[in-house]
């Protein structure tokens, strides 16, 4: 694997007493795959595979410039989300009976790290034995939360069409953590953002998910997804999904819980488009996923104006779908969930693939 650096933009950098550079690298393998990232929000902006005729597809969606990056509009194109990912409801928990309040970014919820999350920093960064990594340091009370916070996350990719992604963390107090990638995917390229995820087939390992309420938090139950929408362990075509959904977001947005592997990291999903015969398959060791399809970009229903992405491209509702690794939503406040604590000499750990194929 070969790794290239180059400046992709600058930043206003109090820190830096004015301007600071965010870094773009790209990784390369002997397959052809493609990868680049920034230090901004440690994000993933493009990831190139080959389809069935051999020609590259880029196949997540962003920005060209750092400019787009920076928008309050952006939908957390690629980035690393933490300090905890995903909903708290009214952004509040308790810590051996000390309350919490952090910023309620969501209504009154807090939403993947608040209003300046780590999508929305400047990630320091090195490069060890082909792996890019890249780390940053939350101080004890941003954006609410207990006790500092190092978090890093390193990238690879493989020669067999892998990229590897490993979180871990370590804090100085107890506090909740759950980092994530917030890539949107469209395996028949980015182009074709603003036309639904048609030939798109998609399976989730789940047996169960966590119901949510008015405000898309889990309710905390967990249910079994026979006999509803969720039932996605057969290969189902996820554009004839979307159309059985209500008015309104009408999608998915929502928490599966994975079915654990004995040994290794277990497999989460596959999506493969038809088209393209591009084929993604997502591995990891977090006990959820987080399968959203874009419900709230742009409506053209309601003539709503695009996104503009990569190449002037348009990207509007359902023109994606992530597959966000992860614990529960709200699990700091669901004694049931699995824990979102650690403490003070403890690692949190996460590691996710996600593997690219072709199918003929």
């Amino acid at each position: 694997m070969k790794i290239t650096e180059t400046v992709f933009g600058t930043i206003d950098s109090t820190a830096d007493h004015g301007k600071s550079e965010v870094q773009e690298f790209t990784l390369y393998n002997g397959s052809g795959m493609v990868v680049k990232i920034i230090s901004y929000g440690a994000a993933v902006t493009t990831i190139c595979v080959k389809d069935r005729s051999g020609n590259l597809k880029d196949v997540v969606l962003g920005y060209d410039d750092l400019e787009g990056y920076l928008r309050e509009t952006n939908p957390y194109f690629g980035a690393t989300v933490g300090r905890v990912a995903n909903r708290i409801r009214e952004g509040k928990f308790t810590i051996h009976k000390q309350n919490f309040q952090l910023s309620a970014n969501n209504g009154v919820n807090h939403l993947h790290g608040g209003f300046n999350g780590f999508d929305k920093k400047t990630w320091q960064h090195r490069i060890e034995d082909n792996k890019l990594i890249f780390s940053y340091l939350s101080k004890d009370g941003e954006e609410g939360y207990p006790g500092d916070l190092l978090a890093e996350v390193s990238y690879f990719v493989t020669e067999d069409n892998a990229l590897q992604i490993r979180y871990q963390a370590t804090t100085t107090k107890p506090t909740p953590v759950c980092l994530t990638n917030h890539s949107y995917f469209n395996l028949a390229g980015d182009e074709f953002g603003s036309e639904e995820l048609i030939d798109h087939i998609i399976e989730v390992n789940a047996n169960s998910f966590t119901p949510v309420d008015d405000s898309m938090v889990p309710t905390g139950v967990v249910e079994s997804v026979d006999n509803t929408a969720y039932d996605l362990r057969k290969p189902s075509n996820l554009f004839q999904l979307l159309k059985k959904f209500p008015s309104g977001p009408n999608g998915f947005d929502i928490n599966f819980c994975v079915n654990k592997a004995e040994t290794g990291l277990s497999f989460v999903s596959r999506v493969t488009n038809t088209k393209t015969g591009i084929s993604l398959d997502v591995f990891s060791d977090q006990p959820g996923v987080q399968l959203y399809t874009a419900n709230f970009f742009p409506d053209p229903n309601k003539n709503d104006s695009p996104i503009i992405g990569k190449g002037t491209q348009k990207y509007t509702k359902h023109g994606a779908f992530c597959l966000e690794t992860q614990n529960y939503p709200n699990a700091v406040n669901i004694p049931e969930f699995p824990t979102a604590i650690i403490t003070p000499g403890e690692i949190y750990t996460h590691s996710t693939i996600f593997k690219f194929s072709v199918i003929s």
